[in-house]
């Protein structure tokens, strides 16, 4: 464990939560650092027995499968907007928060460190506008650096710490965040300084938690101990089927009858083992002296790597059941015909299922960050009532053609018929944001040149009885 900090501008509560937050850090960083290896494909294969040259275990194997299971998912949660039914969620300065911030950008991250490692965290403070930031900053932090006490009666955290700078192991450099107080602070030397915020927002921060419950509040990750062994497992077949290949590849040859003379050179130094492996012909003298004159070859057929791959195919199936994916997504045989659509879409179903329990998870957070950005950015001081209709709107989990969701869309208007006249009409057929914003332009537009094409007439009849 590392060395408790003691900061002589913090007061003892200050020292006691630092430490506190910086020992469970540390505690949880193994576990975290271990799942961000599968998930990066740096995860080293363990001793695959005493039959394999050691010199394929050290070939730097990789395979994506634990990342394939994190970002399958994370692709069937997308924020599509912000959405605020009783308002014009426009005109409160979402799309300067969503440009300034890259805000879709950033949630996305924090949706991906979430499946990783169960927890990520938004963090919405005020920018420094003359130093060239934005009204207000946006944050996802991951659980490698940042931590904090949920509390469960309020559902909010009581404070958090983020890691901003370290010098190896060392942290040189924290966020503390308390009800009401930003403190930061950076390690110069041996020296730390620090500088303090007051604002009134309690404690600006809100996880994105997957998969909680209530002896887990904070989540759990999507690579569990099922997919970290499956994966472990399936390194070490390929290891074993890239020894096995070398095998296959040539060859198995006996000779009787011959000595060594026949591998070595010129010089008499032995020839290297790929020389003789790769060698089609090699002069044998008979030896009129020996028991057999002659020599005699034998050749055996090597054994085929079928088995190897049948237990990654096997490994790859046990992999998309933990994963609720599609067998397609990691067979690596058994795939030569397409797979039925409706078969497809009963391997989907527990995928779909996921990902709208995940965003549902989310939304609250999300929904929180936002507004409390849209109220820093208008220099609020709190977040208005009204505002409690903001809501998110993801896009649908389930990948289908615009021809499908047009189709869908129009059974649904025939029985709404005056919906096709709305923005959720347009959505309903399958237009994105872009289009559906441009026709309803349109629509203004053509309305307002038959007003002026009404009114037009009317005036010039008018001039006329005036003029009479």
């Amino acid at each position: 464990m590392s060395e408790a900090l003691r900061i002589p501008e913090l007061t003892d509560g200050e020292n006691e939560t630092l430490n506190k937050l910086l020992v469970r850090l540390e505690q949880k960083s193994k576990r975290n650092l271990l799942r961000s290896s599968y998930y990066d494909g740096r995860r080293a294969v363990k001793q695959i027995g005493t039959v394999i040259p050691p010199q394929y275990a050290k070939l730097g194997t990789a395979l994506g499968w634990s990342a394939k299971g994190v970002d399958g998912l994370a692709r069937r949660c997308t924020l599509e907007k912000m959405v605020w039914p009783e308002g014009d969620i426009s005109s409160l300065g979402m799309r300067e928060l969503e440009d300034s911030n890259f805000l879709r950008t950033e949630i996305s991250q924090g949706i991906t460190d979430s499946l990783l490692h169960g927890v990520s965290y938004l963090i919405t403070t005020q920018g420094d506008v003359a130093a060239g930031e934005p009204a207000a900053l946006v944050h996802a932090k991951d659980a490698l650096n940042a931590i904090g006490d949920w509390n469960v009666r309020t559902r909010k955290l009581d404070n958090l710490l983020s890691i901003t700078a370290r010098d190896e192991d060392d942290v040189t450099g924290f966020i503390l965040y308390l009800p009401n107080l930003i403190i930061s602070a950076e390690k110069n030397g041996a020296v730390w300084t620090t500088s303090r915020a007051t604002h009134t927002w309690g404690v600006p921060v809100e996880p994105l938690v997957y998969g909680p419950r209530s002896g887990r509040r904070m989540g759990r990750s999507r690579i569990t101990r099922a997919v970290m062994s499956t994966q472990d497992a399936a390194l070490r077949a390929l290891v074993r089927l890239e020894a096995h290949m070398d095998i296959y590849a040539i060859p198995k040859f006996i000779l009787l009858g011959a000595d060594e003379s026949i591998f070595k050179n010129a010089d008499g130094s032995a020839k290297s083992s790929w020389q003789v492996a790769l060698g089609r012909s090699f002069g044998i003298p008979d030896d009129d002296d020996a028991a057999n004159p002659r020599a005699d070859v034998k050749q055996f057929s090597a054994e085929s790597p079928e088995p190897h791959l049948a237990q990654l195919n096997a490994l790859a199936k046990l992999m998309a059941r933990e994963l609720d994916l599609s067998d397609s997504d990691f067979a690596l045989t058994d795939m030569a015909n397409p797979t039925a659509a409706d078969t497809f879409s009963e391997a989907e179903k527990s995928l779909l299922a996921a990902a709208e329990s995940a965003t549902d998870d989310w939304s609250v957070a999300i929904r929180r960050t936002v507004t409390r950005a849209l109220a820093m950015q208008k220099g609020l001081a709190a977040v208005p009532a009204e505002w409690s209709g903001i809501d998110t709107k993801w896009r649908d989990p389930k990948f289908i053609s615009r021809a499908a969701a047009a189709d869908a869309g129009a059974k649904q208007l025939s029985v709404v018929p005056w919906l096709a006249e709305t923005e959720v009409g347009l959505e309903l057929l399958g237009l994105d944001e872009q289009q559906v914003k441009r026709a309803m332009a349109d629509k203004r537009r053509a309305a307002g040149r038959a007003v002026v094409a009404a009114l037009t007439p009317a005036a010039a009849t008018q001039d006329n009885v005036n003029s009479a």
